[in-house]
């Protein structure tokens, strides 16, 4: 996990946890916890599309280090 998450990325997932839990408990089970919940699934979102971003771009690297180095190796 360390490798995709930075410090950065972990702390706003905590955080964004941490404030969900706050208002669960501060406004209970009312019509606002939709529009919490709502938040909450966003965030989840970017999280995952920036976990999968990282992840895409690590393989595009490797395959561009395996081209250079056929490449190179013929020079």
């Amino acid at each position: 996990m360390h490798k995709y998450f930075d410090i950065g990325s972990v702390t706003v997932i905590l955080i964004t946890f941490l404030l969900f839990a706050v208002a669960l408990f501060t406004k209970g089970l009312t019509h606002d916890i939709l529009l919490e919940a709502g938040v909450l699934l966003v965030s989840i979102k970017l999280i995952m599309m920036a976990y999968r971003n990282t992840v895409f771009f690590r393989e595009i690297i490797e395959e561009m280090k395996k081209l250079n180095d056929r490449l190179n190796k013929y020079d």
